[in-house]
């Protein structure tokens, strides 16, 4: 399955079982940096060099450790100046090889590396190939916030091969079903269904794995063409992460990204019920039943509070969440009051026991 991003300059998204072998074709230059991270890099980094070096392309590795901990400025540093050791020029490539993490850390460093150089995406984990991958936005996070400094830098290409999905974790492997429930949430309800009725859970069932990842990239592919730089529509996609950032980083990381957000989805779901509008609580329990996510952080409203009001969607100091007013209807909420949140907090605890 091959997608076209329509954003400019547009770019194509192979999604299929195998698509690594595209690398040497889609791959155009002949200086490349290939970035991954500890856990990936003992599956996929030699293989993956190889490809590259038989096509007679230079080849230099960069091995990350594994995790959000290093999405940092240390380690955007440290990348940036490995490759003016490794004398990149701006006809060099870099090729991401990993997961969320690698990859917006790595598209970070080519979109501001001499002012800008190609960046390939391999993604290897079910939400990076659902969401990460698609749309060109990377960043680190800060003490303060998560994703707080960052770009918007397009890939050239995209090669999603399912067959990468073998080697990760199970609990990693669900995390990224979260991504694509939520775009279900958003605009295809299809997608959620298909996930509770164990579409995604046979591994081995290729061709059903490229059935419903590509339509997860079509939601976020056709909302990002509208939308680029989320001046509009595309900040729907946040659904469920505004309270997902804080807790993540009000934890310091102790739930996952995926784990985080479905906790997020659940309590933007509370938000509109409390309203009167689509009340999708049953849904998002029965999904988290099968999620199987650690349990949420023991904290108080208040000490999410510092995080939410730094989120990168609001406007000045007004604070802005995504609810659904109907099934596959997202909306933008910007006058929720404190007690709408706090209930909503609350309520989030009580139908979690």
């Amino acid at each position: 399955m091959k997608i076209d991003i329509g954003v400019q300059p547009t770019y194509s998204t192979w999604i299929e079982a195998g698509a690594l072998d595209r690398l040497p074709e889609v791959v155009d230059a002949s200086n490349v940096a290939l970035i991954t991270d500890t856990d990936v890099a003992q599956h996929y980094l030699e293989p993956s060099v190889l490809r590259l070096t038989n096509a007679g392309k230079r080849v230099s590795t960069y091995v990350m450790e594994a995790g959000e901990k290093s999405k940092t400025l240390a380690t955007f540093q440290h990348l940036q100046s490995f490759l003016a050791t490794e004398n990149f020029d701006r006809h060099s490539a870099i090729v991401a090889l990993g997961g969320g993490v690698v990859g917006d850390v790595a598209g970070f460093v080519a979109s501001t590396f001499k002012r800008g150089i190609a960046c390939y995406l391999v993604p290897t984990s079910l939400l990076a190939m659902a969401d990460a991958s698609i749309g060109g936005k990377t960043a680190v996070n800060l003490p303060e916030g998560k994703n707080l400094i960052g770009t918007f830098w397009q890939p050239k290409a995209v090669l999603m091969d399912v067959r990468l999905l073998a080697t990760l974790p199970p609990s990693v492997y669900r995390d990224g079903a979260v991504e694509v429930f939520k775009h279900g949430l958003i605009a295809n309800p299809k997608l959620c269904r298909a996930i509770l009725a164990g579409a995604l859970d046979d591994l081995e069932d290729e061709s059903t794995l490229v059935k419903w990842i590509s339509a997860s990239v079509n939601v976020k592919a056709s909302i990002v063409a509208e939308d680029v730089h989320e001046s509009g529509k595309r900040v729907l996609l946040n659904l469920g992460h505004t309270l997902a950032h804080a807790l993540e980083a009000a934890s310091d990381h102790s739930l996952s990204h995926g784990e985080a957000v479905a906790y997020g989805l659940l309590f933007s779901g509370l938000l509109g019920r409390n309203r009167g509008w689509y009340d999708p609580t049953e849904y998002l329990l029965d999904f988290i039943s099968w999620l199987k996510p650690r349990s949420i952080p023991d904290l108080h409203f208040s000490e999410l509070t510092p995080y939410i009001s730094r989120d990168k969607k609001n406007q000045g100091q007004t604070q802005r969440f995504i609810l659904l007013r109907a099934e596959a209807e997202p909306i933008v909420v910007q006058n929720l009051v404190k007690a709408e949140l706090e209930q909503a907090w609350s309520d989030l605890q009580e139908v979690l026991t």
